[in-house]
């Protein structure tokens, strides 16, 4: 009997830290409720170069019984200074936002998010759609954000 207490007191302590680091990848306790690394998206998003401030969700993260079966990552980031002078000036932009404002359930933490009255543009040359992924990226032309979306950014 007393075994099996032993065993089992040692079961649950080895189970607290990984429920404390899942606890904290997901935005545990007083955290924000998003993503700020950049590291990430800088792997996801090559061209858009080093980032400088990142807030961003993904739909494995969550509270649901059932993960998203696919990744989708969401979110805004801060270009480094004169990076989105470099890309207007390499490919054709035109006037085109987001059509919505981060309604997915697992965008919500970034609902209100983001530039004040951003004037957003886009380039189809810096957007992917194929089988299996997709990638929308808008910039802000006042500022140096960019919000994206992807599905599968990182080919699986």
């Amino acid at each position: 009997m007393e075994r099996r207490k032993l065993i089992g007191t040692g079961v649950g302590l080895a189970v607290l830290p990984v429920l404390w680091a899942l606890r904290e990848v997901t935005g545990g306790a007083g955290k924000d409720p998003w993503h700020t690394d950049t590291a990430p998206l800088e792997q996801a998003f090559p061209l858009l170069g080093p980032l400088t401030d990142a807030k961003w969700v993904s739909s494995r993260d969550n509270d649901r019984d059932l993960p998203s079966p696919e990744l989708v990552i969401s979110g805004l980031a801060r270009l480094a200074p004169g990076k989105l002078t470099e890309l207007t000036a390499t490919y054709p932009f035109v006037s085109e936002g987001p059509t919505e404002d981060f309604t997915s359930w697992f965008e919500k933490p970034l609902k209100g998010q983001g530039p004040k009255d951003p004037r957003w543009i886009s380039s189809k040359d810096l957007d992917r759609d194929g089988s299996g992924y997709r990638t929308n990226l808008w910039f802000d032309s006042r500022g140096d954000s960019v919000r994206f979306w992807a599905l599968n950014p990182y080919g699986y």
